[in-house]
């Protein structure tokens, strides 16, 4: 008959205790939700460099209206030189690896950003007001949503305008181009050509009514980011009243602006 005496009892407590706790230590933890601050230490799976999401389906997806926290928002068409302030954040080591709002993979390394209006693949300059600092980044997600912020860095595009530490910067943003390309400047088309005007052309109407009609309904969905014209012309003798939209930097902004529109039938007028 086994005996168990008050200090061997106390003994075997001790024991049970020991290998409870050590159990406990060796259990695992899902780190994913971690803040910033406790990433020093934590590895970084490496994103594949995959290609740049920019079919129309995705774009019709990315420019509707959407509802976050309360409150709409509505994406907008932007014109090349178009210029913003306001305050910039970044994000980085939470969001490494999941999804972006137009499908593409996060990756904190590469020199992107999230706007809460432009279109996806908008080629955006950003000047650190603060510090004189200047990098390129190109918009493949939505945000932030927070009032007075204009755009959420990338970690690498942070780090490039050295804001990382202080976590917001004042900054001017200016659209450099669309579809993931930056448009060329007047001085670059000089070298090539001559510099002209470019026009959308979205309808021709032998009334003046019909025209106007036209050009009221694309006013009214442009929301004044392109002017919206009426020109007289003549075709085959008869007067033909052609609703051009213009403000066009070039034939490719031109062409860029019809893909994204599902303007596939209307014609680039040169000047």
């Amino acid at each position: 008959m086994l005996l168990i005496t008050k200090k061997s009892l106390k003994y075997l407590m001790v024991l049970f205790i020991g290998f409870y706790l050590i159990g406990c230590s060796s259990k695992s933890y899902d780190t994913s939700s971690w803040s910033s601050s406790s990433s020093s230490n934590r590895t970084f799976k490496k994103i594949p460099k995959e290609k740049i999401r920019n079919s129309k389906a995705m774009h019709r997806a990315t420019m509707r209206s959407y509802v976050i926290a309360g409150k709409r928002y509505h994406p907008t068409l932007a014109k090349v030189d178009d210029q913003f302030k306001g305050i910039a954040s970044w994000y980085g080591p939470n969001f490494h690896a999941k999804k972006t709002s137009n499908g593409e993979v996060y990756d904190m390394y590469a020199m992107t950003a999230a706007h809460k209006t432009l279109p996806m693949n908008t080629m955006v300059q950003v000047d650190n007001l603060e510090n004189g600092k200047s990098i390129i980044v190109r918009i493949n997600d939505r945000g932030p949503f927070v009032t007075g912020r204009i755009i959420d860095l990338s970690n690498k595009a942070a780090h490039k305008v050295d804001m990382v530490k202080k976590g917001t910067v004042k900054v001017k943003l200016t659209v450099l181009g669309f579809n993931a390309k930056i448009a060329r400047t007047a001085e670059e088309k000089q070298e090539t050509a001559t510099v002209g005007k470019y026009y959308v052309q979205v309808g021709a109407f032998r009334r003046y009514a019909g025209a106007k009609i036209t050009q009221s309904k694309f006013k009214m969905i442009l929301e004044n980011n392109y002017d919206v014209v009426i020109k007289k012309g003549y075709f085959e003798s008869a007067a033909i009243n052609r609703v051009w939209i213009s403000g066009f930097r070039s034939e490719e902004e031109a062409r860029d602006f019809k893909a994204n529109n599902d303007l596939a039938g209307s014609m680039i007028i040169a000047e």
